[in-house]
């Protein structure tokens, strides 16, 4: 059987709604026609996509490695079918949070000047990999490691980290805090995109709540409320003032790596431009 677009949107929609009775109305499909649609599928790749034991229904562990796979090949075949993309073909690039900090606008105005036929799209996307596993960017700013399989980075920076506080807490009057200073106080934890985890810590004394979210603005509005502190790093305070926040060096823990990302294979033509700009914005912006 050969395997067609049809059968990876179809996939794909199961894998968003996990529901087979859910996924076929939306498709205006029957069940049955569904299930057969997931069966030759797994036929074809030899391999259980979907765990079927549980009420609702689970993507295995090669279900979620296919679901990336089938979500970027869809969305290069939308990409290739788009009329619009015969004129220009602009650059997609994602970022779960920060982009590249305080150097952002001048990345942007840079390649508005350099590459004024190619468009440069900033694109903030709640993911890992900021949308670039599943097609939805072309390449993505990062921080932390990047475990992804099929990815390609670049270096561009060392980013220091710094404690987000509340801004009646007791600590912002200190000109710069530790991992010591924040264990008495919960530790909000964006656990999509975020850098930080309880590993910062010595096993002996480590905070003892965490707060989970599951974005960028979910975090800040925690730790503003003042239920939790963070720890984020340098990038953040130009990008995301708030008058209930209060950003203070944070010392004792390593440094953040900020890469660019992109698929291997072939990809955007523009990418290798991007990198080199990257990096010329950042080595201008040194002391």
């Amino acid at each position: 059987m050969t395997v067609e677009l049809r059968h990876l949107r179809a996939f794909l929609v199961i894998a968003e709604e996990g529901s087979i009775t859910r996924a076929a109305a939306r498709l205006h499909m029957s069940q049955p026609a569904l299930s057969r649609t997931l069966r030759q599928v797994e036929d074809h790749l030899g391999a259980r996509l979907v765990d079927r034991s549980t009420h609702h229904l689970e993507l295995t562990a090669q279900g979620r490695v296919f679901r990336d796979k089938a979500a970027a090949a869809v969305s290069a075949v939308d990409t290739a079918l788009d009329p619009g993309g015969l004129s220009s073909w602009p650059l997609r690039l994602g970022h779960p949070w920060a982009a590249l900090g305080d150097h952002t606008v001048t990345l942007l105005r840079r390649w508005d000047e350099t590459h004024p036929g190619t468009r440069l799209e900033l694109l903030r996307v709640d993911d890992r990999t900021a949308g670039l596993t599943r097609g939805r960017v072309d390449a993505a700013l990062l921080r932390g490691a990047v475990t992804a399989p099929g990815l390609r980075t670049e270096l561009l920076a060392w980013e220091e980290r710094v404690a987000v506080l509340p801004s009646d807490s007791p600590l912002t009057a200190l000109p710069r805090v530790t991992l010591a200073d924040l264990v008495d106080s919960p530790i909000a934890l964006n656990t999509v995109a975020g850098t930080t985890t309880m590993d910062l810590w010595p096993p002996t004394a480590r905070p003892l709540a965490t707060i989970e979210v599951t974005n960028t603005d979910e975090w800040l509005m925690t730790i503003a409320a003042g239920r939790a502190v963070g720890i984020s790093t340098t990038a953040t305070p130009g990008s995301h003032a708030h008058p209930s926040l209060v950003y203070r060096p944070l010392t004792g823990a390593p440094p953040v790596p900020v890469v660019l990302a992109w698929r291997e294979g072939a990809g955007h033509p523009a990418i290798p431009d991007l990198v080199t700009l990257a990096h010329e914005v950042l080595a201008a912006a040194r002391p």
